[in-house]
């Protein structure tokens, strides 16, 4: 089916942007793709240190036989659920290389840290530059020169789009992704979201909340909201490149092993077709299929970021308004908590991604004439896997929807426009999770109520300061400023005072989390206040109209009164604090390079 005019005018436009980057980046993946493999391009002394520790039998494999070699690239870790898993995956993908005639290696390991973890606290300013850390990680990872092939175990926030950024610099190696899956469903994210609000009011106490919070999350695997981990998980299927319906099957199930078996067999060729190299396989095309899959789905808000970023590793160039043009004509077809009742589990039930891509594919939203990993194509991504352990994989028709108040068809969706929705005015440029909010709630206007950081805001709300009609701006939240944290702490507060009938939003040039929920957020503005952006000018009492209609944000003052003010300075004790402590003074350089939001916020450019 030809492409939707929309669909074609954005990729049309990104690639005529990106025209001397990605040139550029295509020379230079040719020129290192025309050299010799590694084991023979080296010197022995290189060769005998790269393969030293290797049994007998996969020297004689790698070295005399010249058989491929894959690098796997791990985030394992056991503190963290969604990490934990892939513990025993190196060891599966050695067998099942040997079987296939071939090696692997664990080239590295990258770091992995859980803003669940660290929400609200110090560390939690290390987040967004983590993903940066874990680029570079994987590129250190691969940098030793002797792989084939690649194959990246990740699942979370900032992992996955650090390990894709890695991986691009490597750009002519065939590279899969392979994730663990979710962790199994346990308190509904409603009723967890209710004892926060509960716990916020002081109508329960912490040993309640406790509970619920463990109840909540409470096995290996990803958290079950559709935060940013599990969007990552939708946006590379909708890349191509994972093994085809491998998102959201749960650790421990029955298909996971024989799913991180056949990545080991894509990515080495066996599958039917050699495997292309990943910087073939992301290009301008790849990345509006990603785009388009997040807002049909009302993906993490973070993804405006991290896509940046990703897109600009592959030289590609993208910004907020092809994600704006975009959500005007992509439709909402999943309703996954945040923005519904259902987690992961029951999305998947559903028919998950494959239904959710193969409805784009059939309306024209998504371009079929991509390279995947493997050789059917992204409609292979239409399909689902099915087999019991120990035996081969056969994948099956995904069909109708299963549940359609979890997802529902292109010709019936949910909503015309898609989950996330740009917003622009004299406060600069941000971005709304629309779908997660009710349509009452989607314009407010409001007198604001400054403040320096989230812990002011919740002081303020404890206090009854906030009792009434209020547009909450949160400033020196950027880059720039202290990493851009997520403010994802501000959600039950701010959500009580609109349970009350109050007119409430947040508006700030910080993040919140992939589970922003019901209360109108307009974040990431751009430029953010520490560089001179609007926030600096606003003032208590300023008039704020957030209009996620129109797609406006303004200050409702005279024009030349508002181009007089004169910006605030971020306080110096503010300033102070955010450098130290925590392994803060490790990214000083981070935060002094770091590019705006709309710019993925990347620190190596």
């Amino acid at each position: 089916m030809s492409s939707h005019e929309t669909v074609h005018t954005v990729t049309e436009r990104i690639r005529q942007r990106s025209a001397a980057t990605r040139g550029a980046y295509l020379q230079q993946l040719e020129s290192h793709a025309r050299r010799d493999r590694g084991a023979a391009r080296l010197g022995c002394a290189n060769v005998a240190h790269a393969f030293a520790a290797m049994p007998g039998s996969d020297k004689l494999r790698v070295v005399a036989q010249k058989a491929p070699n894959i690098g796997i690239v791990t985030s394992y870790n056991d503190m963290l659920s969604a990490h934990a898993p892939l513990a025993s995956y190196p060891g599966l993908i050695k067998d099942e290389a040997r079987r296939c005639g071939a090696t692997a290696q664990v080239a590295g390991g990258v770091p992995a840290m859980c803003d669940g973890v660290t929400q609200g606290t110090p560390g939690m300013e290390l987040s967004l530059f983590s993903r940066d850390v874990i680029a570079m990680a994987t590129a250190v990872a691969l940098s030793h020169d002797v792989f084939d092939a690649a194959l990246m175990l990740g699942v979370c926030d900032k992992i996955v789009p650090g390990l894709l950024v890695g991986a691009l610099q490597f750009g002519y190696l065939p590279t899969v992704f392979v994730p663990a899956g979710p962790m199994t469903s346990g308190l509904s994210n409603s009723a967890k979201a209710k004892v926060r609000e509960q716990a916020a009011q002081g109508l329960v106490g912490r040993g309640e909340l406790l509970q619920a919070e463990m109840a909540a999350y409470h096995s290996p695997g990803t958290c079950t909201f559709y935060g940013t981990a599990n969007s990552n998980q939708m946006l590379l299927e909708a890349m191509g490149l994972h093994v085809p319906g491998t998102a959201f099957v749960n650790p421990g199930h029955a298909l996971r092993e024989e799913l991180t078996r056949e990545a080991a067999r894509t990515v080495l060729g066996s599958a039917g077709a050699p495997c292309p190299p990943i910087g073939r396989v992301v290009d301008e095309r790849a990345i509006v299929n990603a785009m388009v899959a997040l807002l049909a789905t009302g993906g993490s808000t973070n993804h405006l970021i991290h896509w940046v970023a990703v897109a600009r590793a592959a030289g590609i160039v993208i910004d907020w308004d092809d994600f704006s043009a975009l959500s005007a004509a992509v439709p909402l077809l999943a309703r996954v908590y945040p923005n519904g009742s259902a987690d992961v589990n029951r999305f998947q039930a559903a028919g998950g991604p494959g239904y959710v891509i193969r409805e784009l594919l059939d309306a024209g939203l998504m371009h079929e004439d991509v390279l995947t990993v493997r050789p059917g194509g992204i409609r292979e991504y239409t399909r689902v896997p099915e087999g019991d352990a120990g035996q081969r994989l056969r994948w099956a028709d995904v069909g109708a929807s299963r549940d359609d108040s979890v997802l529902r068809p292109a010709a019936d969706p949910f909503s015309a426009t898609g989950g996330l929705k740009l917003l622009s005015g004299n406060l600069g440029r941000s971005v709304i999770k629309v779908s997660a909010v009710p349509r009452d709630h989607h314009v407010v206007e409001a007198p604001a109520r400054v403040f320096a950081s989230q812990g002011e805001l919740l002081q303020a709300f404890q206090a009854g300061e906030l009792e009434r009609d209020v547009v909450c701006v949160v400033r020196w939240q950027g880059p720039r400023a202290n990493g851009m944290p997520e403010l994802h702490k501000l959600t039950p507060p701010l959500a009580v005072l609109q349970g009350k009938g109050h007119k409430v939003a947040l508006v700030t040039d910080g993040r919140m989390s992939g589970a922003s929920g019901k209360v109108p957020a307009a974040i990431h503005a751009s430029p953010e206040a520490h560089a001179g952006g609007p926030l600096a000018r606003v003032r208590d009492g300023d008039p704020i109209r957030l209009d996620a209609v129109a797609g406006t944000l303004d200050v409702l003052i005279d024009a030349a009164e508002w181009q007089a003010r004169q910006p605030a300075a971020m306080p110096p004790g503010l300033h102070e604090d955010n450098a130290h402590g925590w392994g803060r003074e490790l990214f000083a350089g981070f935060r002094r390079n770091a590019l705006s939001a709309e710019e993925g916020a990347c620190t190596w450019l």
